[in-house]
């Protein structure tokens, strides 16, 4: 059976402790890869595919782009987003429907409410349910059914993976991972999902976030890089681990089901890792530290950032504990 990495190819990546006892461990792999691709850290299983889940959205934002969708501003932010559904994403994405000529109903990811609050409230209020533009890919298939408009595809199949577009995403991703897809399923949205190794995954992120400054020739990553980081808000929301990130630090961060995390600096030094447990809350906490690790960014900023984006453990309301780093990242450290 096709697998990811197991338990005894992962390394401990952070622990969370409660009043002075290791409660939880949370294992996993972890790169870090110079812009010029060489690997710099490696942690765990490095070269086993994952599924990188929601990370892979910038690369279909391109291939979107390259089928001729004119996306602008925060419209090219949310083809990259995993968005908490809240009014001020919700609005872009109708404009981008409308712009395609298509209506929500086009729409083929699932129905569901929105992570903001203050939406989710607004359609209780308003006697509504789930809604599939509130789902955190809607931007994506707006997008893709954009894709379709403009080169007069079809909108029904947009996500069969021999779609024109689809094939258009796999060219792409096989382009800036520098990997050939060994293994295809289908993601929480619906859309063909590629399996990649962490390493691939890594050197694709550099690509994109380095893009701007010219290094990988690439306009329409350029457009996607640049985006992600003048509409923070777009990509996350107000206030959400990865818009806080990119907003302080000035570097791509994208969070993926599953435990996956990606970061990448203007100079192409990136980080991907896995959690194996599936489970994110320790990711940035990971991947910052190793960023600082390998001289990529300021530590002390790292600090100040984890100090906004990282929640304690509570007992009875008060702080008892946290999550901490694994001895393998804290050994990074000197």
């Amino acid at each position: 059976m096709n697998a990811t990495f197991t338990a005894s190819d992962a390394v401990e990546l952070a622990v969370l402790e409660r009043n002075g006892f290791i409660e939880s461990r949370h294992i996993g792999s972890a790169v870090v890869m110079a812009a010029d691709g060489t690997v710099v850290t490696e942690l765990g299983d490095i070269t086993t595919p994952i599924f990188p889940r929601s990370t892979l959205k910038p690369f279909q934002a391109i291939a979107a782009m390259q089928s001729g969708v004119p996306l602008r501003g925060p419209q090219v932010a949310l083809a990259a987003a995993s968005h908490v559904g809240s009014r001020e994403h919700t609005d872009v994405v109708r404009g981008m429907l409308a712009a395609a000529g298509v209506t929500e109903g086009h729409l083929q990811c699932p129905e569901d409410w929105p992570q903001d609050t203050e939406a989710r409230n607004e359609l209780i209020r308003e006697g509504k349910g789930p809604q599939r533009i509130a789902f955190n890919c809607s931007g994506k298939h707006a997008a893709f059914l954009w894709a379709c408009t403009e080169n007069n595809w079809d909108h029904a199949t947009y996500l069969d993976p021999e779609h024109p577009l689809q094939r258009r995403i796999a060219e792409v991703i096989e382009e800036f991972t520098g990997e050939t897809v060994q293994h295809w399923a289908v993601d929480g949205c619906g859309a063909p999902l590629a399996a990649l190794s962490l390493t691939g995954l890594a050197r694709g992120i550099g690509r994109l976030a380095k893009a701007p400054s010219g290094k990988h020739g690439n306009a329409r990553a350029a457009t996607v890089a640049t985006a992600m980081l003048d509409y923070p808000w777009a990509v996350h929301g107000h206030g959400r681990e990865n818009t806080i990130v990119m907003e302080d630090l000035g570097i791509i961060a994208k969070n993926g089901a599953e435990g996956v995390l990606v970061l990448g600096t203007d100079t192409g030094v990136s980080v991907a890792l896995k959690m194996l447990d599936g489970n994110t809350r320790a990711a940035s906490l990971v991947g910052l530290t190793l960023l600082a690790a390998s001289g990529a960014v300021d530590p002390l900023a790292v600090e100040k950032v984890l100090d906004k984006i990282m929640q304690p453990v509570l007992g009875g309301g008060q702080p008892v504990g946290s999550l901490r780093l694994g001895a393998p990242v804290t050994a990074l450290l000197g």
